[in-house]
């Protein structure tokens, strides 16, 4: 059938099938950053970490042609940036903020260098689930195309809220974000905790790297990212720290990100590439909304350093 026979509902269509698409990266990414944050630590260099692990999951998975172990690759990769900033961060008196940006331009610098090789080849990419089996039309069969990871995303998010709320991780993870002297008075070690929660918040980074590489756009190339990890933080502020809504904020930031492809896919040509920036000034839109000294910090872990 032909695209016109959608008609308007083709703008909504694809603006949900992009959501979902655009939204993965910004899931994993927040997810990540949730867990850091409630241990006590901010990590800004999640934006050199996606990238960096998009670069070692397109690399490895084009040359053991597993897309999977591509996504090992970038979650150990981005584990290993994780690492070494809950590392540095653990010596008195270094600032976690300014550690975080330091490992986002190497993180970037050393993925550039890097991936040069693997601008042009061409890597296996991850597989989809095909819901809209059941349409005959093409724009609901591209909508309702889920990959994997975004699957894995959502369960991640509920498992994460629910390890929050009733495991003793969960509870050693919030005690140490809260409050360092109850932390010790537990005989628990604040430093191995925030180091561990960092290092697996990298992990969940480098994962949303693969995807963009091995499935949206599926390419490696240098501007992979466009400042989707940045956004992220702003992403876990918007959602309080909280799993749950993490996901649906990543739905919001992904349908904003849809927005401009979704116009062009219906004809829409004059003035649409207005509509790309508007995950960016939904971004600025989340900062100012956030930024009232009443409400900004409200579940903020009372150890992160932009609360005190």
């Amino acid at each position: 059938m032909a695209d016109s026979d959608l008609g308007l509902w083709a703008i909504p269509l694809a603006i949900l099938g992009g959501a979902v698409r655009v939204s993965t990266p910004f899931l994993f990414v927040s997810l990540g950053e949730v867990l850091t944050e409630r241990s006590g630590r901010i990590n800004l260099g999640l934006e050199g970490t996606l990238v960096f692990g998009a670069m070692a999951g397109y690399a490895i998975a084009f040359h053991t042609g597993s897309p999977w172990l591509g996504v090992l690759a970038a979650a150990g990769a981005g584990a290993l940036f994780g690492l070494l900033h809950g590392l540095i961060c653990s010596v008195p008196r270094v600032n976690d903020i300014a550690v975080g940006i330091a490992l986002m331009l190497l993180g970037l610098g050393l993925a550039f260098f890097f991936g040069k090789p693997y601008i042009k080849p061409v890597a296996p990419d991850l597989p989809s689930i095909n819901f809209g089996w059941w349409s005959t039309y093409p724009q609901v069969q591209a909508a309702l195309r889920v990959n994997v990871l975004f699957l894995i995303g959502v369960a991640a998010a509920i498992l994460l809220w629910w390890m929050f709320r009733a495991t003793r991780l969960g509870l050693l993870i919030r005690v140490v974000g809260d409050s360092t002297d109850a932390a010790r008075a537990m005989g628990v070690r604040p430093a191995r905790i925030r180091t561990l929660a960092t290092m697996a918040g990298g992990a969940f980074a480098g994962v949303g790297g693969a995807y963009l590489s091995l499935f949206y756009p599926g390419s490696w190339n240098e501007g992979i990212s466009s400042g989707q990890g940045l956004m992220a933080v702003a992403l876990v502020i918007f959602a309080r720290w909280n799993p749950i809504s993490c996901f649906w904020a990543a739905i919001l930031f992904g349908g904003a990100g849809a927005l401009g492809p979704a116009l062009q896919s219906v004809g829409v040509s004059e003035g649409y590439y207005l509509f790309y920036a508007a995950p960016y000034v939904l971004t600025l839109g989340v900062l100012i909304a956030t930024s009232s000294p009443n409400r900004a910090m409200t579940g903020a872990p009372g150890e992160l350093s932009i609360t005190k």
